[in-house]
């Protein structure tokens, strides 16, 4: 006789309730199992276990072994593997991805509670769709981290957010993240699915917003109205993130990377708006002598600023034409996945893994992984020669004119990126009132108003959110200020 175990959500202590079963073979047909080599695979009672020698075989149909290569996934169960690898390899993060619209609803239903549900699907699993909980700072109450490739919001998004916030009083705020993204904090569970299916429907997502995912996109700020960009980076930064997260809707295969990863893009020669210099992946805009007319990126790579490691990005030395930036992007994440180190949990960054094979040979790796057709291959390059540069950049608050004649664009200052729901409203209808719907939030936690009609400047920059609390010359020490909204 078959026996059904639980895999779901809810702790094992009293209350619980059984929201999702799996049927697998007998403990019987389990245990007579001969336990060979670790991470040989059999098929026991029509599912596919990993044998582990003498520890508990392992389901592979619902771990998060189940994309890597066999290099990889020998890492991730060896016994020095760190207790993350450990967690994703029992069950991986991907399963929140239906999980939490069951449990949102079995809270509500009051068939469960937040405190009976299963400590590493509440506090671990569900940062795969970017749920945060402290149990000791914000019991009960969970921050949202959502993806907003490049900074971009529409008034209709803004106006969400408020109303997704504001029901929660106090507790119930957005900030401006230093990755040109947003978090909205205070969110009770029993919201969540609810809260998700709103972001669908206006075109974002929180799908892969934590742990060991790839991050928000970053690029430019002022992308397609800057006079000195020399592409446009809003386009790139969407598409790695469709390919990423397959368009929103998550993608398995690439979210058991060894740890977190960004990935930024600077579109002009001397600005570094997205601070390519301390991503894992930078993209910086150069001209190529060898490529004339063609647009194309010198990629650096390892970058990290962390409590224990802060080191700059180092060259790759290599030029990537535009047409081949996503297949690049998606090479790396993959080399990294497959052969990045799993033990440490703070030397799982990518530039432990260069240090330790050398940049020419993951500079290999990842070419072949791109497995490129001749054509292909011939259009990369060695790096373009840089221009010098200090690594800072103009500051994108106050009043500047726009490439297209006319046209201005207005920053303003977000004290430590934190907005109240009327904040968020307020922003909404200056949008709409002087520009065209929509708005940018920086790196510097800052927000940018473009396409104002200059004859609409003046009464913009008046508006009592713009001279009272967001100052569009907020003096050098506020302006400066930049706060890490994680610490909540």
């Amino acid at each position: 006789m078959d026996c059904t175990s639980l895999v779901g959500f809810v702790g094992s202590g009293g209350g619980g309730v059984e929201l999702k079963k799996r049927t697998y073979g007998c403990a019987c047909t389990r245990s007579s199992v001969k336990e060979k080599a670790v991470s040989s695979n059999v098929r026991v009672g029509g599912v596919v276990r990993m044998d582990m020698g003498d520890q508990p075989a392992i389901d592979m149909s619902k771990s998060g072994l189940k994309f890597l290569s066999e290099d990889a996934r020998m890492r991730a169960v060896q016994k020095k593997a760190n207790p993350f690898e450990k967690m994703k390899a029992e069950k991986c993060g991907s399963s929140v991805w239906e999980d939490v619209f069951k449990m949102s609803a079995a809270i509500r239903e009051g068939k469960t509670s937040w405190e009976e549900l299963d400590l590493d699907d509440r506090d671990k699993r569900l940062k795969w769709i970017g749920l945060f909980h402290r149990a000791k700072a914000t019991p009960g109450r969970f921050m949202m981290r959502l993806r907003v490739p490049n900074g971009e919001l529409t008034a209709d998004q803004l106006d969400f957010f408020a109303s997704v916030v504001e029901k929660y009083g106090d507790d119930g705020v957005a900030d401006i993240t230093t990755r040109q993204n947003i978090q909205l904090r205070g969110i009770q569970l029993e919201d969540a699915g609810e809260i998700i299916d709103g972001l669908r429907k206006l075109g974002l997502t929180s799908v892969q917003s934590g742990m060991d995912n790839l991050r928000n996109m970053v690029g430019n700020p002022l992308a397609g109205i800057d006079p000195l960009e020399l592409c446009d980076t809003r386009p790139f930064m969407q598409a790695i993130q469709d390919m990423v997260t397959n368009s929103g809707d998550g993608n398995a295969e690439l979210t058991n990377l060894p740890r977190k990863f960004n990935i930024s893009m600077n579109s002009t020669l001397h600005d570094n708006f997205a601070h390519t210099h301390i991503n894992d992946l930078g993209l910086d805009v150069a001209e190529h002598p060898s490529h004339p007319g063609e647009l194309g990126f010198n990629a650096i790579v390892g970058g990290m600023f962390s409590g224990q490691r802060a080191v700059m990005s180092i060259p790759l030395d290599l030029w990537v034409p535009q047409n081949l930036v996503v297949p690049f992007c998606k090479a790396v994440l993959e080399v990294f996945r497959d052969h990045g180190p799993r033990a440490t949990r703070t030397k799982c960054r990518l530039m432990y893994y260069i240090d330790e094979v050398g940049i020419d040979t993951f500079r290999e790796q990842v070419i072949a992984a791109m497995n490129l057709t001749d054509e292909q291959s011939a259009t990369l390059d060695k790096a373009a020669p840089a221009p010098a540069g200090s690594g800072h950049h103009r500051s994108v608050v106050g009043v500047h004119p726009q490439k297209q004649e006319g046209l201005s664009w207005v920053g303003c200052c977000v004290p430590v990126g934190r907005m109240t729901a009327a904040d968020m409203r307020e922003v909404s209808r200056l949008t709409r009132e002087y520009g065209d719907g929509t708005c940018r939030v920086t790196v510097g936690q800052d927000i940018v108003f473009p396409n104002i009609p200059n004859d609409k400047v003046s009464a913009l920059t008046a508006e009592p959110l713009l001279t009272e609390k967001f100052l569009v010359s907020p003096g050098r020490l506020v302006g400066s200020l930049v706060s890490c909204t994680g610490a909540q």
